[in-house]
């Protein structure tokens, strides 16, 4: 073995219990960054499936310009059928529905109100959206035709409605002719969002249809996946679909996934990842301190060592070779037995779940999981303890270099 191995390992343990509290340090850092990393990692994902499943699913087939604007004659032609396509393509892991939106003036006996009025499959809707499993009183939509209704809490306080009573609706069809109709609302959603409870209601797509003279037209047909791996294989397999079609290849659809969708969302995300890497930071900094610190006193307190073995011939680039060794080795305990326990907790919990009190309450309200699951990966496992490793090597750089500086009949009169 190099015999500057053999005296970094034997400096290391001259003092077992500073170099212990170095290392368990460095262990204790490394355990908390596996498991808030994996844990952050499991929030995002659960983040964005609770977010897409609100409402806008991981994949729309829309009309390339509906997105921007959201106009009535921007629609998909025969959208019920191309709902059916699309889980012929997809397979049964895909939940699929098809959708057709409109505005407008909501009245009851007292009172009226502007709304987005939304179509929807009562048969599918509630495989693509969390919106169904919210109903506070009443019921949700059972019959595709029948003329139903299912409107926002805050909407039915503000229209004076209860469940049974009749609202009418005043729009624009399709080809600019007069729409209107008369529905009971037979459910009242509580989402918990005011802008939502407020403005949003749905109704059975056929009668829709009938009402704003859509014809079979719609627009958009939502996709949900099991997981986010699979949004672009299922978007570059949708794309081929349309263009096979000349049909669908002429009607100017566009595949949209959910960054189009929900451009805000992975903003969210990265403006939650910059603020969270600060409190790493702080974390890794104080390690690394605790780094500097142990190096330092073992090179102060081995001066006069030092000055015997540069009396002997021994060069300063040497000594410098040992310090940083003996912190390469302390880093190495420290990441591996770090990563270890903490790969451990973290693998359990993504099994198990994580949550905190008050937690299950807030999640049954909104129809969430009610427990977060750490996202076990090598990027989760190692990032955080590699950069605390970098930070101690960095750290050792100026207890090495001051041994640069010693001169040996100096440094062995040192006390």
């Amino acid at each position: 073995m190099n015999v500057t191995a053999v005296l970094a390992w034997r400096n290391l343990w001259r003092h077992k219990r500073r170099t212990w509290l170095t290392v368990g340090a460095m262990i204790f850092c490394n355990i908390l960054l596996v498991f808030l990393i994996s844990l952050q990692l499991g929030s995002y994902q659960m983040m964005i499936d609770n977010t897409l499943s609100a409402f806008s699913g991981h994949i729309q087939i829309q009309h390339s310009a509906y997105n921007e604007e959201q106009k009535m004659y921007q629609n998909v032609p025969a959208v019920a059928q191309l709902a059916n396509t699309v889980r012929a393509a997809l397979g049964n892991e895909a939940n699929v529905a098809a959708r057709g939106v409109a505005f407008a003036l909501a009245s009851s006996e007292e009172r009226s109100f502007g709304i987005q009025l939304a179509g929807v499959q009562p048969k599918f809707e509630s495989q693509v959206s969390t919106f169904p499993g919210l109903i506070n009183h009443g019921r949700y939509l059972a019959d595709s035709h029948a003329p139903e209704i299912v409107i926002g809490a805050i909407l039915a306080q503000n229209l004076k409605v209860a469940v049974g009573d009749e609202l009418t609706f005043i729009g624009s069809g399709l080809d600019g002719s007069f729409a209107a109709g008369v529905a009971t609302v037979v459910g009242i959603v509580e989402t918990g969002f005011a802008e939502v409870d407020r403005a949003v209601a749905e109704v059975p797509l056929a009668w829709f249809q009938e009402v704003f003279a859509m014809g079979e037209s719609g627009h958009s047909v939502v996709i949900r996946l099991p997981a986010l791996d699979s949004v672009e294989p299922a978007v570059a397999r949708l794309q081929k679909v349309l263009a096979d079609d000349p049909i669908l290849a002429g009607a100017g659809l566009s595949v949209l996934d959910w960054n189009v969708l929900e451009p805000g969302l992975k903003q969210a995300i990265k403006s939650d990842m910059v603020s969270a890497w600060f409190m790493y930071a702080v974390l890794i900094l104080l390690v690394a301190f605790s780094v500097l610190n142990t190096q330092l006193m073992s090179v102060l307190e081995r001066t006069r060592e030092f000055g015997v073995m540069l009396a002997l011939g021994t060069r300063p680039a040497t000594l410098a070779k040992l310090v940083g060794l003996e912190t390469f080795v302390m880093s190495c305990l420290g990441m591996g037995l770090g990563v270890l326990l903490g790969g451990l907790l973290s693998f359990y919990l993504s099994y198990s779940g994580f949550y905190y009190p008050g937690m299950e309450e807030m999640a049954q309200k909104f129809n969430l999981p009610d427990r977060m699951y750490p996202q076990v990966s090598l990027l989760s496992l190692l990032w955080g303890p590699a950069i605390v490793f970098l930070g101690a090597m960095l750290a050792a750089i100026y207890p090495a270099t001051r041994l640069f500086g010693l001169r040996p009949v100096a440094a062995m009169r040192a006390v």
